[in-house]
C-alpha cells in the first residue's frame, strides 16, 4: 500500500478525514497560538497608543533607566503582535514579546512572583502565559499559514 503525503490513496476502507488535514494540523496550531498571543497582546499595545506610556516611563525612571525606553513597549505590544498575526518574522516577534513581558514582570510585577491570587492562581499568571507563549513561538516558528510560509530562519 503506497502512501502520498500521509494520505492513504488506495484502501478506501481505512479512509479518515483527519488524514486529509494531518499535514496541516501543526500549522493550524501555530496559527492559533500566534493569533492568540498576538491578538491579545495587541490590546495592551493599543491601550498604550491611546493613553500613553507615562506609567512605564515612571517605572523605568524609578530603577534608573531613561523614561525614553518606555517607547520600546510599542515594539513588543504593537509591532510584534501584528507581525505574529500576519506571520511575518515570527521568531523575532516572539522574542520582542518575550523580552517585553520579562521587563514587565521584573519591573512591575516582581513583588508578586511568590504570591497567589485570592482565586488561587499565580499573581503573574497572565504575564507568564504571554511570556511562555512568545517563547514557544520563538521555537515553533510561523508554519505554512503565514505571509512568509515558515521559510527562513526568522520565520
Amino acid at each position: 500500500m503506497e502512501k502520498t503525503n500521509d494520505i492513504n490513496t488506495h484502501d478506501r476502507s481505512d479512509y479518515d478525514i483527519t488524514d486529509v488535514i494531518r499535514f496541516q494540523k501543526d500549522d493550524v496550531g501555530r496559527l492559533v497560538l500566534r493569533v492568540a498571543i498576538g491578538g491579545l497582546m495587541l490590546f495592551h499595545g493599543l491601550h498604550k497608543v491611546f493613553y500613553g506610556t507615562e506609567q512605564i516611563g515612571e517605572a523605568l525612571s524609578s530603577v534608573g533607566m531613561p523614561a525614553l525606553f518606555s517607547w520600546g513597549v510599542f515594539l513588543g505590544e504593537v509591532i510584534a503582535p501584528i507581525m505574529l498575526i500576519l506571520g511575518y518574522k515570527v521568531r523575532v516577534a516572539g522574542f520582542l514579546i518575550a523580552f517585553d513581558m520579562l521587563v514587565a514582570i521584573l519591573l512591575v510585577h516582581a513583588a508578586e512572583l511568590n504570591n497567589i491570587s485570592p482565586s488561587g492562581g499565580w499573581m503573574i499568571e497572565l504575564n507568564a502565559l504571554y511570556f511562555l507563549g512568545a517563547v514557544a513561538i520563538m521555537f515553533l516558528g510561523s508554519g505554512s499559514i503565514a505571509i512568509t510560509k515558515g521559510k527562513g530562519a526568522l520565520d
